[in-house]
């Protein structure tokens, strides 16, 4: 089994956002590799100080291809996991036959399944702005504690922002919209994925993510989906995101080496 995990960030956060899960993977015995979206690499409050202007070109394909060249260039297929934007990533390189096996949690909207209303809404700062798709975006405060981290306490929400919040490419949002990548969900090389959702996410909605479940359940190898109650879209930060991380791998570990076999809700 590969004890090597590549874990994917999602847009408005950079690596730094799975501190958690990597110490506590690695602490499980796990060479554990967090690498950055290209031009994304420091800091988050120096990204929001001088972002460079690269990052602002930077796309769906981009994202894919960068992770699609570091696994390749490892000794072993790695175990995928991703947030968001980083769980579609783990969508199209399990398409590609890459990764041993894959968990996205909280994905954002996968082309061929509509947009949750949740998902549209919260993308609205974006598509707003006709010229975002050239553009770098910065999520608001007043968006991170309502719809972002809505579970966050109050009195610590500047502080999680001031931490992991950065700049992110309008483009990203705008090629799932206009520059589709298509996923092929009867792969029969799809190594197996689960999809993980929140109860209360404001960003992807669980009735998006079920949706998503339904087309990669067509694939012979496992799907499987788990929804986890009370846990909003910053669900790897959450008080209590240890479950989910363990959940993650945990299913992972049982999966990673198994034939295709019928798809199932997780237990």
């Amino acid at each position: 089994m590969s004890k090597t995990i590549m874990l994917i960030h999602g847009a408005w956060l950079n690596a730094k956002s799975w501190e958690g899960f990597k110490r506590r993977y690695e602490a499980r015995g796990y060479e554990v590799l967090a690498p950055d979206w290209p031009f994304d690499d420091r800091d988050p409050a120096e990204l929001r100080a001088s972002p460079r202007p690269e990052l602002a070109a930077v796309g769906q394909r981009e994202i894919i291809d960068h992770y699609d060249a570091l696994i390749r260039a490892l000794p072993e297929p790695p175990i995928l996991i991703g947030h968001s934007m980083g769980g579609v990533a783990v969508q199209h390189l399990l398409d590609r036959g890459l990764g041993a096996v894959g968990v996205a949690i909280d994905t954002a909207p996968t082309p061929g399944v509509p947009l949750g209303r949740h998902a549209l809404w919260s993308a609205l700062p974006v598509f707003i702005d006709p010229f975002s798709r050239r553009k770098l975006k910065t999520m608001s405060r007043r968006f991170f504690r309502r719809r972002f981290a809505q579970t966050v306490p109050k009195d610590r929400a500047d502080e999680l922002y001031d931490r992991y919040i950065v700049p992110t490419p309008g483009k990203v949002y705008w090629d799932g919209v206009v520059d589709t990548l298509k996923i092929d969900w009867a792969n029969p090389k799809r190594p197996p994925l689960l999809l993980i959702a929140g109860e209360l996410d404001l960003i992807a909605d669980a009735r998006m993510i079920r949706a998503i479940y339904e087309k990669q359940r067509r694939a012979p190898s496992t799907t499987d989906y788990r929804e986890f109650a009370g846990r909003s879209h910053w669900t790897c930060m959450d008080p209590g995101w240890e479950v989910v991380a363990d959940f993650a791998l945990d299913w992972a570990e049982r999966h990673a080496l198994e034939r295709p076999a019928p798809a199932r809700v997780a237990a």
